[in-house]
């Protein structure tokens, strides 16, 4: 499903609603980097605005209601972050012991820290930052079942959503520019495949587990060389079809959070399996205080062969969380991510904190070091970052 059909459904849809509640939020941000730009026409620093508007309402005693939330974003120097998506346009009706949701959604799966392996049905809005955390809203018709023995999720998802790339002067970005435009499918019905997942989550007195099933094209493309029209490199991304069983578990004992992400994936060019676990410990009330430190380590794996892994592929990830528990809700996490093969490193910063009723500061580091020459992160070893945003919600 193209962009500007999208739009044309928000249209219609916003035209119809007589009554709605309204909130969102717009902010200024500022992406300050440490080093020149390791690549020809990028920017070192930059200024952008996004507003993300939201609304919402409901009828037949509440067993019907519809919510509505886009983003939009402005950027002073790179055009591929200049945006706009749809990230919510749902219509849910509740009946019994089901939930049928019907529109564009975004929805989450996965209890790990430093990735979500099995987190597949939104694809990511890669413009908004490396850290994949940000989602495109996704065509789907959803059941959700309530029994006494679990919880089912039953999605079908047609349309599927292209990924979003960094123009020219993007940064960070990949060392070739990527043709969005020309990206090529492994299926004959391209972008308008159907796809289907299935969930079964259960809780067990202190236990959580979830298992998926996905069948239909890969959210992540892989990328083929060619020549644009000047003869230079670029890369097509390719999108595939993919089989995925996942399974999601995270146990609480006392202070102790044990998590655990597993999937086996099956393409037209390999299946391999990933993993990512660990735990996370919580000190509540340090020193006396009403700050809880959480101290997180994880280990990622993935048997893909040399040159065909993610970035997590023999990585170990050791972090903490400040919850200060104050009326500014200020939190902060920070952690390093270290290859145990290539030993190259990451370091991440992330602070929120609410300043008066309405306003909110976010804070965000990245810092690349010792980066091999193998590993997929070396375009980004002149990237170190710091992004400082504003935002007023209303």
């Amino acid at each position: 499903m193209k962009q500007h059909g999208l739009w044309i459904v928000f249209l219609a849809w916003l035209s119809t609603a007589a009554v709605a509640e309204f909130s969102g939020n717009v902010a200024l941000e500022a992406f300050l980097f440490t080093e020149d730009a390791q690549f020809e026409k990028q920017f070192n620093d930059n200024l952008t605005v996004s507003f993300q508007p939201k609304w919402s309402g409901e009828w037949n005693d509440g067993d019907d209601s519809w919510s509505t939330e886009l983003f939009l974003r402005a950027d002073s120097e790179d055009d591929g972050r200049n945006h706009a998506d749809i990230r919510e346009l749902m219509w849910l009706h509740l009946d019994g012991d089901n939930e049928w949701r019907v529109g564009l959604n975004t929805m989450f799966w996965g209890v790990t820290e430093s990735q979500h392996l099995v987190d597949v049905v939104n694809q990511i809005d890669q413009v908004e930052g490396i850290d994949g955390e940000d989602k495109l809203g996704q065509p789907m018709l959803h059941l959700k079942r309530y029994e006494d023995w679990g919880v089912v999720d039953f999605l079908v998802l047609p349309g599927f959503r292209e990924r979003t790339f960094q123009s020219v002067e993007g940064r960070p970005r990949l060392p070739l520019l990527v043709d969005g435009d020309a990206a090529t499918y492994q299926s004959s019905d391209e972008d308008s495949h159907v796809d289907y997942a299935i969930r079964y989550s259960h809780t067990i007195d202190d236990f959580d587990f979830g298992i998926t099933w996905f069948k239909g094209t890969n959210r992540e493309p892989e990328f083929n060389t060619a020549l644009d029209s000047n003869g230079q490199p670029i890369l097509i991304p390719h999108y595939a079809q993919m089989t995925q069983l996942g399974l999601d578990a995270q146990l609480i004992d006392e202070d102790w959070t044990w998590k655990l992400e597993v999937i086996h994936r099956d393409t037209n060019n390999i299946d391999f399996e990933a993993l990512t676990g660990g735990f996370e410990y919580t000190f509540y009330g340090i020193y006396e205080s009403d700050i809880d430190l959480g101290t997180l380590v994880e280990y990622s794996h993935d048997n893909r062969p040399e040159g065909s892994r993610g970035v997590f592929d023999r990585d170990i990830f050791v972090g903490a969380r400040l919850a200060f528990n104050d009326v500014q809700s200020t939190d902060l996490l920070a952690g390093f991510v270290v290859d145990t093969e290539k030993q190259s490193r990451s370091f991440r910063l992330e602070g929120n904190r609410r300043i008066g009723d309405s306003w909110k500061a976010t804070i965000e580091a990245q810092v690349f070091s010792n980066v091999d020459e193998s590993d997929p992160l070396i375009a980004f070893e002149d990237d170190d970052y710091l992004l400082l945003e504003m935002a007023k919600y209303f």
